[in-house]
């Protein structure tokens, strides 16, 4: 059975894009705002970034502590940076 391809907005897509990037936005903040896994993000960023660009977005991620909500300091509760400004309707 064929899992149900999730359609996105440009403005939804530039959003989950730019919080895969964030180093401190888990992916577990990505599923809470669009019912995207990790997995998902990942073929996300492949499909709509430049190869070289996924590839050091691939490795800057994996293993980073600060993108699982698991691995992270009890001490942590939110998505984002308290001195980041608030961010609507970004251009891809």
């Amino acid at each position: 059975m064929k899992k149900k391809k999730i359609q996105f907005t440009d403005e939804q897509l530039d959003r989950i894009i730019e919080m895969a990037w964030e180093d401190r936005t888990p992916f577990e903040a990505i599923f809470a705002q669009f019912g995207c896994k990790e997995q998902d993000v990942i073929n996300l960023m492949r499909r709509e970034m430049k190869p070289s660009s996924f590839k050091m977005w691939r490795e800057r991620v994996q293993g980073r502590s600060t993108k699982h909500q698991k691995l992270r300091p009890e001490e942590v509760e939110r998505f984002k940076c308290s001195r980041q400004r608030s961010i609507s309707m970004n251009k891809k």
